[in-house]
Order: structure tokens, then sequence, then C-alpha cells
């Protein structure tokens, strides 16, 4: 898996934007609200990904994963290498982090993005 590959997978959902939080940091938002973080310029890449609580419980279980360092109270799973993660596997937790996101958007932003 590739950042390239993973800019694919978000960039199909409904009003998704990137950009570069703390300097090197590139983030994927969904009503300004970040979903995903990445560290593209760390070798290997590593992320960040918010999850359901049953995500977060067998996620990081799994070796290179751990509760995200200031973020795991409200479910996000630090991963050490995005390769880790299978392309199918990337899109299910993708799609998901979106989703979690996106629905505790406001109402209104959230229709502002579905008339995207």
């Amino acid at each position: 898996m590739t950042i390239e590959e993973l800019q694919h997978i978000c960039k199909q959902f409904p009003g998704m934007t990137e950009d570069i939080k703390w300097d090197n940091h590139l983030c994927f938002n969904v009503g300004g609200k970040m979903f995903i973080v990445t560290a593209p310029d760390s070798v290997p890449v590593s992320a960040s990904i918010k999850a359901t609580d049953e995500d977060f419980e067998t996620l990081t279980q799994r070796e290179g994963f751990i509760p995200a360092p200031y973020m795991a109270r409200y479910k996000w799973v630090h991963i050490d290498n995005i390769s880790r993660l299978s392309k199918k596997e990337w899109e299910y937790y993708a799609k998901t982090a979106y989703q979690l996101i996106h629905d505790k958007l406001p109402a209104k932003v959230r229709k502002e993005i579905t008339a995207l």
C-alpha cells in the first residue's frame, strides 16, 4: 500500500478534503474534521485512523497497531506501517473512519456534503 493508493481510496468519499497539519502530516478530512492522519515522510509511512469501538479493540491486538497517542480515548488507532493493511482492509477502514466522522457533523454540513 502506498500513500497514493490511500489518497485514491479517500478521494472517492463525498466532501473529502486533504490538508497538511503539524508541518508534515497529510490529513484526510470531511466537513473540516480529520478521519485519517498520515505521516508520508516517515519510513515506513504511518497513519492513524478513527475506528469503531469493536474495530479499535480488534486492531490494537495486531502487531504494529497501538492506541493512537493523545487520541486513543476517541478510538483512534495508530498503524506503524500503512502496508500492514491490504487494499481491501484500507477500503473498509477508511470508509468506516469517514462515516464515523461524517455522521457526527452538524446536519447542515452533512446536507451540504450530500449536495456536492
